[in-house]
């Protein structure tokens, strides 16, 4: 497969990821991508981005975002108030197009890629509205009277953290990809890509107690693949002494952000409850 995309040196794919990717880019299609969060979604797009040499345009989604700020803004408050206070005429709507992100990757003289980050924060009509510009790869704007069209369609990432379920007419258009929360072999392979000279000892110890924790069934969030990396730095930068870790488990509230998650913990360790 030409121009196929592969892990980069910072992000550690699975050989199913890498080639969910690469049907996506072949088949022209947005990749969905759902997982737990902090399983690198998001960093999938910038791995991307890098092994292909492309830029990358980042969307963020929010609650309150809608898919035409997406594609373009007219800024009627500024035209009103040049057509108040400035010396310019304001005659040429142009000026007043503002092109959200998608706009930008269509504009590019150059192939980019193009993440839409956590869609499912949105309204659950969000993904339904875009489904025509994701589709054909244009939008026309109102104001202008103009169709803007892609100069090079963009590699479309997007990722959801599965808070509610999308429309099945989005999903059809979709390839999609579930990220697997990491076992212990791969989870040593991202490890090793940010921190490649650890203590073994301080490693092994981390891990196993990582694991330990994510097996509690009563966890309301189970510390994720980036938290652990928060958690190995954190004892580096503390001095921790490997040793301690099983005993102490220290920085615990790099790995656990809910008072009643703690609290779960500290059940589990007082009863002996161990891995």
């Amino acid at each position: 497969m030409l121009n196929a995309f592969k892990q980069s040196s910072k992000y550690v794919a699975s050989q199913d990821l890498m080639n969910s990717v690469n049907v996506a880019i072949a088949l022209k299609k947005p990749l969905l991508i759902k997982g737990e969060p902090g399983t690198g979604k998001t960093m999938l797009a910038e791995a991307i981005a890098e092994s292909m040499n492309m830029e990358l345009i980042i969307w963020n989604i929010k609650s309150t975002t809608k898919a035409q700020d997406g594609l373009y803004v007219y800024d009627t408050v500024q035209r009103l108030y040049d057509s108040q206070f400035g010396e310019a005429s304001v005659d040429d709507i142009r000026k007043y197009i503002k092109l959200g992100k998608i706009g930008e990757a269509f504009s590019s003289d150059k192939q980019v890629v193009l993440l839409i980050d956590e869609i499912d924060k949105a309204d659950l009509e969000f993904p339904n509205d875009l489904l025509w510009e994701l589709d054909k790869m244009e939008f026309y704007i109102n104001e202008t009277k103009e169709t803007i069209a892609a100069k090079h369609r963009p590699i479309v990432i997007i990722t959801s953290n599965a808070e509610k379920e999308l429309p099945d007419a989005f999903l059809r258009r979709c390839i999609f990809h579930f990220i697997e929360f990491p076992n212990a072999d791969k989870m040593y392979e991202i490890v090793n890509v940010h921190y490649p000279n650890l203590e073994q000892t301080l490693l092994q110890q981390a891990m196993e107690a990582f694991y330990w924790i994510r097996s509690m069934n009563d966890l309301q969030k189970k510390p994720s693949t980036s938290e652990l990396l928060d958690w190995l730095q954190a004892m580096v930068l503390g001095g921790v002494d490997a040793n301690t870790v099983a005993k102490d488990f220290p920085f615990i509230g790099t790995l656990l952000k809910k008072n009643q998650d703690i609290d779960t913990f500290r059940s589990y360790k007082r009863r002996g409850l161990r891995y």
